[in-house]
């Protein structure tokens, strides 16, 4: 599974990487996704609506299994 969810954050990536942003996948267990926001995303007040807005609706139509993403601690 971990192969496909980092297939579908690479398709992700293009679009935060305009913004000046990027996101890393650190881990994947139990369906729940753990990535890192990178750039411009690290440090932006909306970081959190992008990571439950954007990717994680983005990758739970893409992957049913997962249940959940969460940004790495």
């Amino acid at each position: 599974m971990k192969e496909r969810v980092q297939e579908a954050i690479d398709k992700l990536r293009p679009m935060l990487q305009r913004d000046g942003g990027d996101v890393e996948l650190v881990d994947v267990r139990d369906g729940i996704v753990t990535v890192r926001l990178k750039g411009a995303c690290a440090g932006c007040p909306m970081s959190r609506m992008t990571l439950k807005n954007g990717i994680e609706k983005a990758l739970k139509k893409e992957i049913p299994e997962i249940v959940a993403v969460q940004a790495a601690r």
